[in-house]
Parts: C-alpha cells; sequence; structure tokens
C-alpha cells in the first residue's frame, strides 16, 4: 500500500554502536556493517550517538571517520556531539577533517549538554565553566572559516592567512542542534540550525508526548531565520515483527513491556518536567497507522528510526530490512537511490 501524501521525505536510523566489555573492535565493526547495509538498502542517514561512560561509540567522530571508508553515498550523522566536553575550534578541525573524508555527507549534530557532568568534572578542561550556547557560537564561528589575522602566519607550506583547517564551505549550514527543551528549539531557530528531536521533551502544559513535541516544531519553524530551509529530524523506536522469528518476537515483546511503564507518564528529571514517545513495537500496519496519526510525522519532518540498546547485529538487520520494505513505501518515502545521489548529497534486499 502507498500513503497518498508524502509523510516521510528522508529516513534514516541512528544507533549507540554497543560493544562486549572485552571486545570493543567487535561492536565497532557490527556498527560498522550495519551503516554499509542501511546504504544498500537506500536509507538517507546513518546515525551514531557519542555515549560517554558507557559501551557504545564514546567519540562519535573517529568512527565515522572509518565509516566513510566502508560507505559511498549515505550521509552520516553525529546524533549528538555534546559541546558541553569540547574545544569549539577542535571539534570543528575534526568535523572538517571527517566531512572531507567523506566527499561532504556529513550531518554535523551536536548539543548544548554535558552528560555525567559530575563524574567528569575533575577529568575536564579545567577551565572556567561556560555557557554552553556560547561554546555552540563559537563552534559555528569556527566552521565559518573567517580570518584569525590580517597578518600572513608562516607554514612549512608558505605563508597563509590563518583560519580553521580544513574549510568546508557550507559545513556550517549542515549543523543540526539536538533539541527536548523550548530553549534549545527556539536557539536553534533564531540561528538557523537544523534541528533533532529525540523521544524526550519537556512537557511545557502537556501531559503526552505528541502534542509537546509538536507544540515545539511549531515554534521552531514560526521563528526560524537565515538563508537556509528549516529542517527537522525526529526520533521514533520503530520494531516492527513481519520477518521475524519467533525467539526475535518474544524478545521485542519483552523489551517493549520493560519499557512501556516509564513511557506511559510524564517524569520529574531534575527541575525539568519532561515526556516519552512510546515505543512503536508491532505488525508493519499497527506502525505504518501509529505514524499516520503523528502529529510530528508531517511530510515536512526526516523520520530517525532509534535502534534499541544492546539487540543483536540480526535483529537490527531485521528492524532495518522491515521498516526499508513494509513500513516506509506506505508513507511515501523512496530509497535514496533512486532519487539519486547527487540529490541527497545537494539537498539537504536483507542479506
Amino acid at each position: 500500500m502507498t500513503s497518498e501524501r508524502m509523510l516521510v521525505p528522508r529516513a534514516g536510523f541512528i544507533l549507540a554502536g554497543t560493544h562486549p566489555e572485552d571486545d570493543p573492535r567487535a561492536g565497532l565493526e557490527q556498527t560498522l556493517r550495519l551503516f554499509s547495509f542501511a546504504e544498500d538498502l537506500g536509507y538517507d542517514v546513518a546515525g551514531i550517538r557519542q555515549r560517554h561512560l558507557e559501551r557504545g561509540i564514546s567519540s562519535a567522530l573517529p568512527f565515522l571517520a572509518a565509516a566513510t571508508q566502508r560507505t559511498r553515498s549515505i550521509r552520516l550523522e553525529t546524533g549528538v556531539v555534546p559541546l558541553g566536553y569540547e574545544t569549539p575550534f577542535r571539534l570543528a578541525e575534526d568535523f572538517g577533517t571527517v566531512d572531507a573524508l567523506s566527499g561532504g555527507r556529513v550531518n554535523v549534530g551536536i548539543s548544548s549538554s554535558a552528560p555525567h557532568g559530575d563524574l567528569l568534572a575533575g577529568l575536564g578542561r579545567g577551565d572556567a565553566p561556560v555557557d554552553a550556547y556560547a561554546l555552540i557560537e563559537r563552534f559555528l564561528e569556527a566552521l565559518e572559516g573567517h580570518p584569525l589575522a590580517s597578518e600572513p602566519l608562516q607554514t612549512p607550506y608558505g605563508p597563509q592567512i590563518p583560519r580553521i583547517e580544513p574549510h568546508i564551505p557550507g559545513l556550517r549550514d549542515r549543523v543540526w542542534l539536538g533539541g527536548g527543551s523550548e530553549r534549545s528549539v527556539r536557539w536553534a531557530a533564531r540561528h538557523g540550525l537544523k534541528l533533532l528531536l529525540g523521544n524526550l521533551s519537556d512537557a511545557g502544559g502537556h501531559d503526552r508526548f505528541e502534542p509537546a513535541q509538536r507544540a515545539h516544531l511549531d515554534a521552531y519553524y514560526s521563528e526560524f531565520v537565515g538563508s537556509g530551509i528549516p529542517t527537522v529530524g525526529v526520533e521514533r523506536v520503530i520494531v516492527p515483527t513481519t520477518t521475524a522469528t519467533a525467539p526475535q518476537r518474544e524478545h521485542y515483546r519483552a523489551y517493549a513491556e520493560a519499557r512501556d511503564a516509564r513511557t506511559a507518564a510524564p517524569a520529574e528529571i531534575g527541575p525539568r518536567r519532561v515526556v516519552f514517545q512510546r515505543d512503536l513495537v508491532g505488525t508493519a500496519a499497527q506502525i505504518i497507522e501509529r505514524l499516520g496519526e503523528d502529529p510530528s510525522i508531517d511530510g515536512r519532518t526526516e523520520l530517525r528510526v532509534a535502534l534499541p540498546y544492546g539487540f543483536a547485529e540480526d535483529e537490527y538487520r531485521q528492524i532495518l530490512f522491515d521498516i526499508r520494505h513494509a513500513v516506509l513505501p506506505a508513507l511515501g518515502w523512496t530509497p535514496a537511490s533512486e532519487r539519486g545521489a547527487a540529490s541527497l548529497i545537494t539537498a539537504d534486499d536483507r542479506a
């Protein structure tokens, strides 16, 4: 079945790249294989989370550097790099280097956060605290490549005006801010950034996730300024059972049940009152119906399938395969290969 209207113009996935305690290489290799697999299926974007103090990808950019050599056309995304631990100019250098290796395929996903700050404070930079949004502004300026002095810098390659290198024109226009609060959403809009929205949102005056996130979308669209196009990617945990084996279906059922109570009602996280998106686990028809009723899936937003933590590689492959073949075509999506790799870069069967 095909939707009468386009609900998902672009689709990708994101995962944490979990690994065994004694064999991190195995998890890295598995995740690289999944990036290649998703590209072969025609997904538009492959994203990696950056998770500190966990058995996952703790440094997204070295991983994406490896992914540039295993893929050809799929966009590569950091979802997201927390700026609270980064030096803006060094991070700009790293993003520029990885984007150059990829041939211009990197989505620069960042956030204003500093997770596990209480545990990592003693291992951090040691400088005076800097407002997170000031760090983002410095990072954006570094990406823009403005001259840092009027006089040439003497280098082994001859004199040159100093600026952050490698400078990639237009890379600043591919910055996505991960948001869940009203401040981050409005800040992204007012600075012309793209926006990544996850499965957790400040509740505002709502008791359910869907209207809370829709309110953030509306605020972003109404306040967006800049020369680019307002662009949003929304995460959804989607686990279809179409081609799943009986043991896989049982695993998925237990996974959903274990998370259901946590996602069913608003929660307090420090001073924040937050709401959660409930997982989409079930048949393709059930998932299509729920996505069709989701007010954030409106034909403008891009979809990011958030793969569950700690699943086996064959389960990830089954999930990506079923979403690609049984879910996305019914929402008006077509594979990147059918639209052409060139349009993917310039625009913003199961093994």
